[in-house]
């Protein structure tokens, strides 16, 4: 049998993981957990793929506003479409900071402009959308598919657990609906296991429908994650995976579990294509020291980041 997790280098990391799977997994072990409880569930921006230099959901949304300023032109006037028209990109970046830093003072207005984008539109037409921009954009800094910016150590965690009669989830604060289109494709998670923020939905009887309504349902963010993860599946999860601030909670939560294992990502790797960065994450290095999560170092413990290129 081939080496679990061959693009990790072998560290206490990557042994912390193979321990923790072994003992979870062994029926005459103390720390045995059935298998209808071995749940786990990953962050995905930044976890499971990049978010540096730009969340992939906000690159597609760029283009969605860009064309509803070129439709109404009274929209590039204000934000976030002043941005996605002029280019300037930094407001969205700075509102992003300060969100996981606790100031959601410019939030409200991304939240109107992301439910407008596909206010009306059916959950299909949405998906069609959403799978075309997958099918043609190119990551803004390392250049190929979006495909090829999912971090291949991660994928290889998720299958390895799965292997072991574990159940994955994705518990994010992208939008559910957005991640589902590739989730399959990318980590082998079926889109009934993405769990994230939700637009509000309204049925159209006439049409026989489901179309997404002008509002957010909620934000999947910071203390909402447990309690969506309890909604959804109703168990605490054993293993939890995150890299900023926001999963701070979900990394407590799967604590709580008698045996447990609680992951956090740290971009620390200034040389192979990972953009390093510590901001909005700040709170969560701090919470790794004092609760005992096992970070995982982009530098120190990943052998290769992302996938070949096929």
């Amino acid at each position: 049998m081939s080496e679990p997790l061959p693009s990790w280098r072998d560290t206490a990391t990557r042994r912390a993981i193979l321990e923790f799977i072994a003992a979870v997994t062994d029926e005459h072990g103390a720390d045995f957990v059935p298998p209808a409880a071995r749940v786990a569930v990953f962050d995905n921006d930044g976890t499971l793929w990049t978010e540096k230099p730009m969340v992939v959901q906000l690159h597609y949304l760029l283009e969605q506003w860009k064309s509803a300023a070129t439709a109404d032109p009274s929209l590039a006037e204000r934000q976030p479409y002043r941005a996605a028209v002029s280019g300037d990109l930094a407001w969205l970046g700075e509102a992003v900071d300060r969100h996981y830093a606790g100031d959601d003072a410019d939030m409200g207005l991304l939240i109107q402009a992301v439910a407008a984008a596909s206010s009306g539109a059916s959950v299909e037409d949405y998906a069609e959308s959403v799978a075309a921009f997958f099918r043609d954009a190119k990551h803004l800094s390392l250049g190929g598919s979006y495909a090829e910016a999912v971090y291949q150590p991660m994928v290889e965690l998720v299958r390895l657990l799965d292997a072991n009669d574990f159940r994955t989830y994705i518990v994010s604060g992208g939008e559910r609906d957005f991640m589902r289109v590739v989730t399959e494709q990318y980590y082998g998670i079926p889109s009934q296991r993405v769990i994230g923020t939700a637009l509000g939905l309204t049925y159209d009887e006439a049409t026989n429908s489901v179309h997404y309504a002008a509002a957010l349902d909620f934000f999947d963010d910071g203390p909402v994650k447990p309690v969506r993860i309890w909604t959804r599946i109703g168990r605490r999860p054993i293993l939890a995976a995150g890299n900023s601030n926001g999963d701070v909670p979900m990394l407590r939560f799967a604590q709580g579990s008698p045996r447990s294992l609680a992951l956090l990502v740290h971009h620390d790797d200034p040389e192979r294509g990972d953009l390093p960065y510590d901001k909005g994450a700040e709170q969560a290095l701090e919470a790794a020291a004092a609760n005992g999560f096992t970070v995982i170092s982009v530098r120190d413990d990943w052998e290769r980041i992302f996938p070949v290129p096929s």
